[in-house]
C-alpha cells in the first residue's frame, strides 16, 4: 500500500471518528442512537446492511436491530442465542470477516431471511465497554468487492465509541424508565383512591400498565373462593373468545396456577410450557402475578406478548407493585358495591370489621435483640385505628400506628386508602419524610374536607439500633430510656389529608439496651374516670416504668388492664391500639 493510500485511509478514518462523535453526542435516546450507529456502520465500510445486538443477560435470546439500505429502515426481531458468527463474536470477543457466500452460517442466513436480505459476506466486530462484552455490530454485503482488513480496522476503530454511546444511552433509558414507573405508580395510586367503580378502576390499571410494559393482550382476574374458580373481570385484546369460555378452575392454566400458588410466573416461550392455555392466538410469552390482600391471593394480573422473552424479573417487580395498589382498591370497591346493593347495616359493619382485622398483623415479628408486641382492641363501632409491622430489607422493619378522624365505614375506607398508599410508597422510596409527603398527597386526594389521618411511621434498624421516625400529627410516642429519662417522638409535621403539599421532617432515635418505645392511639390516653380526670401520658409512662422488666406483651397487657380499671363505667371506649418496642440486649 502506498504512502498516499495510507494517508487517505487514515484521513477517512479520522473523519469517521469525528462524525461518530458528533452523531453520538447529539442524542441519548436509545432507538435514535441505534439508528445512527447502523447508518454509520453501513456508510463506513460501504455495506448494504448492518445489525447491532446488545447483550442482555436477562433474555434467553438476542434482540437484533437490523438496517438495510437504500431504505435504511430499522427492523427489530429475535434470534436464538448460541449459534452463528454473531454469537461466536459475542462469546470470544474477536472480530470475524466472511467473504464467501458458502461460508455464511445458517444463523446469519436466518437473520437475513427475517430481514429480507440475502447475506453473501459479512464483517462482525465485538463491542467492549468498560472491559465487558456489551454487544456485536455486523456489516453485510460490501458493495464493491470483499470486506478488507482496512474495513475491519475502521469498524474496530468505531466500535469503542459505539460501545460507550450504547452504554450511556442504555443507562439513560433505564434511569428515565425507572422515573416514569415511579411517577406512574404515584399517579395510578391517586386515581385509584378516587374511584369506587370496578370497571373504571380496572381500566385505569390496564391503561397505565400499557405505558411502561407493552402487551398485546392482558387482563385482571379475580378469584371466587366459593366456586374454586378464577374468572375474567376486565380483559384487553382477547376478543370474544375468553368471554364465552367457562371460568378457569384454580390450578388450571398459567392464570389458575398463579391463583392457586400465589407465586408469580414468567414464561419466555409459551409453546414450551404445558400449563399455557391459548386465549390469544399471537401470544409468544406471558407473565402472571398474584393480586394479594395481605397474604391472601384474591386475583391475578396477566399480560401476554407477541414476542418471545418479552418479560423479565423487572416486569414482575413492576407488575407486583401495581397489583399491590390494585388489591386494596379492588377490595374497597367490592365493599362499596356490597353497600350499594343494600346489605343490612350490621352486615356492612361485619364485612368492614373483617377487612380491618385483615389489615392487622397476625403475629408479632421476631427481631434479634428486640422484643416487640402490638395490640388493637376495637370498640363497638367500626373505627379507624391501624398498626402494622412491615419487613423492608434484612435488619430493617417498618413500624406504623395510625388513626383516622371519625368512625364507621367512612373512617374504615379512609384507613384502607392510607394503608394502601403507605405500602405502595414504602416499596418505591427509602426516605421516610418523602414517603409521608407522598402519602399525605394521596390521602388529601381521597378524603373529604374535615377528615384526616394522624400517624407515626418509622423504620427500626435493628443492626445499628436506630429508630428513624416521622410523626404526622399523632399522639407523641414515648421513649423511656434505661436510666429512667423520657423522650417524646414529636418531629414530623401536621396530620395527613388537610393540605396537599406538606413537607415532613424525620429524626433518628438511638435505642440503648433496656430502652422502651411505646406508640399508641388516643384510645389509650384519652380515657376519663368518674371525676373527669384523663388517664394521660404520665400514667402511661408510670405503667411502663413499673413493668419495664416484663416482656413486651405483658407490658401491653398491663397498659390495657390499668386503662380499663381507670375508666368510668359510663366511658365510651375508643379503639385501643398500642405497640411496645423493647431492646433486650
Amino acid at each position: 500500500m502506498t504512502t498516499r493510500t495510507e494517508t487517505r485511509i487514515r484521513t477517512r478514518t479520522e473523519k469517521l471518528l469525528l462524525e461518530a462523535a458528533r452523531r453520538f453526542n447529539a442524542t441519548l435516546e436509545y432507538e435514535e442512537l441505534i439508528e445512527q450507529v447502523l447508518n454509520l456502520v453501513t456508510s463506513a465500510v460501504d455495506a448494504e446492511a448492518a445489525l447491532v445486538f446488545r447483550v442482555d443477560h436477562s433474555r434467553p435470546d438476542m434482540k437484533i436491530r437490523f438496517m438495510s439500505c437504500p431504505e435504511c429502515s430499522v427492523k427489530v426481531f429475535f434470534q436464538e442465542f448460541g449459534s452463528g458468527v454473531v454469537a461466536a463474536v459475542a462469546e470470544y470477543k474477536e472480530p470475524v470477516i466472511v467473504n464467501e457466500a458458502e461460508e455464511v452460517s445458517d444463523a446469519e442466513k436466518e437473520i437475513g431471511r427475517k430481514a429480507g436480505v440475502e447475506i453473501r459476506s459479512l464483517l462482525s466486530v465485538p463491542l467492549i465497554g468498560k472491559g465487558q462484552m456489551i454487544g456485536v455490530i455486523e456489516a453485510f454485503n460490501k458493495k464493491d468487492g470483499p470486506f478488507t482488513e482496512t474495513d475491519l480496522d475502521i469498524l474496530v476503530g468505531l466500535a469503542n465509541q459505539i460501545a460507550v454511546a450504547i452504554d450511556n444511552a442504555h443507562l439513560y433509558r433505564a434511569v428515565r424508565r425507572e422515573a416514569l414507573e415511579k411517577n406512574l405508580l404515584y399517579e395510578v395510586g391517586m386515581k385509584l383512591s378516587g374511584t369506587l367503580e370496578m370497571d373504571e378502576l380496572l381500566k385505569e390499571i390496564m391503561n397505565t400498565l400499557k405505558k411502561v410494559i407493552d402487551y398485546s393482550a392482558g387482563g385482571i382476574f379475580l378469584i371466587d373462593p366459593e366456586k374454586d374458580e378464577i374468572g375474567s373481570v376486565y380483559i384487553v385484546g382477547y376478543g370474544d373468545r375468553l368471554q364465552s369460555e367457562p371460568n378457569l378452575k384454580l390450578g388450571q392454566g398459567l392464570i389458575g396456577n398463579v391463583g392457586r400458588t400465589g407465586e408469580p410466573v414468567v414464561v419466555p416461550d409459551v409453546t414450551k410450557d404445558p400449563r399455557y392455555f391459548e386465549a390469544h392466538p399471537g401470544t409468544k410469552s406471558e407473565v402472571v402475578v398474584p393480586i394479594k390482600l395481605d397474604d391472601k391471593t384474591i386475583g391475578v394480573l396477566n399480560l401476554e406478548s407477541d414476542f418471545i422473552g418479552a418479560y423479565d424479573n423487572h416486569a414482575v417487580a413492576l407488575l407486583s407493585a401495581f397489583a399491590a395498589q390494585a388489591a386494596i382498591s379492588i377490595e374497597r370497591t367490592r365493599l362499596h358495591q356490597k353497600i350499594v346493593q343494600g346489605r343490612k347495616i350490621d352486615e356492612q359493619l361485619n364485612i368492614t370489621r373483617e377487612i380491618q382485622r385483615s389489615f392487622l398483623p397476625d403475629s408479632n415479628p421476631q427481631i434479634h435483640r428486640y422484643d416487640i408486641a402490638g395490640t388493637n382492641i376495637p370498640s363497638e363501632q367500626v373505627g379507624g385505628d391501624y398498626y402494622d409491622f412491615i419487613p423492608i430489607v434484612e435488619g430493617q422493619t417498618g413500624i406504623v400506628v395510625g388513626d383516622v378522624s371519625g368512625k364507621g365505614i367512612p373512617a374504615a375506607l379512609i384507613m384502607a386508602s392510607f394503608r394502601s398508599s403507605l405500602l405502595a410508597e414504602i416499596r418505591n422510596n427509602y426516605s421516610i419524610s418523602t414517603i409521608c409527603r407522598k402519602v399525605n398527597s394521596l390521602v388529601y386526594e381521597s378524603v373529604r374536607a374535615g377528615n384526616f389521618v394522624s400517624a407515626v411511621y418509622g423504620v427500626l434498624d435493628s443492626k445499628n439500633h436506630i429508630f428513624t421516625f416521622c410523626n404526622c400529627g399523632h399522639n407523641l410516642p414515648v421513649h423511656i430510656k434505661h436510666n429512667g429519662d423520657v423522650d417524646y417522638l414529636k418531629e414530623g409535621g401536621q396530620v395527613m389529608g388537610v393540605s396537599p403539599d406538606v413537607q415532613y421532617e424525620q429524626r433518628p432515635a438511638f435505642i440503648n439496651a433496656g430502652d422502651i418505645i411505646v406508640l399508641y392511639t388516643d384510645g389509650v390516653t384519652e380515657v376519663f374516670d368518674d371525676t373527669g380526670r384523663e388517664f394521660g401520658m404520665d400514667r402511661l409512662i408510670k405503667v411502663v416504668k413499673e413493668n419495664k422488666n416484663r416482656p413486651a406483651f405483658e407490658i401491653l397487657d398491663k397498659i390495657v388492664k390499668i386503662v380499663r380499671e381507670f375508666a368510668s363505667k359510663e366511658h365510651l371506649f375508643d379503639d385501643l391500639t398500642a405497640i411496645v418496642l423493647k431492646r433486650t440486649a
